[in-house]
């Protein structure tokens, strides 16, 4: 990856981190879900309107450090309009680029976060918020934590 592109992606999730997309509560959704990541302290309570399989508004709440809330800022704006089953794509194909650093082409702007596979602390960071929506989506009653218990 050259500097400039690296610099672009580090301003991205700055101001992701900064200024989060989609943040705040949801009066509409009709499933929430909270996510915590106790190593880093990052917490998230992600809510959702899904109606036939189809995520219509995601939104959260939460704080974390830049790469927790600019994953979920980025997560938010990638996924709304999107199927489960498409979703269930994007998750995998996220996961294979935080922890892979393999990169697809269905990811769009969230590749500005492959440099996170080089540190393998911060990928649960990344992660927190695609997990919680994935235990959402699946009605899942137990809080997400990063940590097993």
């Amino acid at each position: 990856m050259s500097a400039e592109l690296r610099e672009l992606y580090q301003e991205t999730i700055i101001d992701h981190g900064r200024h989060p997309r989609n943040f705040g509560e949801l009066l509409t959704a009709n499933h929430h879900k909270e996510g915590f990541n106790p190593l880093c302290g990052d917490k998230i309570m992600l809510h959702v309107q899904e109606q036939d399989g189809v995520v219509e508004k995601i939104k959260f709440e939460g704080c974390g450090c830049a790469i927790s809330m600019a994953s979920a800022s980025l997560m938010t704006e990638a996924l709304q309009g999107k199927t489960k089953q498409d979703i269930g794509d994007i998750f995998d194909a996220f996961h294979d680029l935080v922890t892979e650093g393999r990169s697809s082409d269905i990811l769009g702007k969230l590749t500005v976060l492959a440099g996170v596979h080089e540190f393998p602390v911060r990928v649960k960071c990344a992660t927190l918020a695609w997990h919680t929506l994935k235990a959402a989506l699946a009605n899942d009653t137990n809080t997400v934590t990063t940590e097993e218990t």
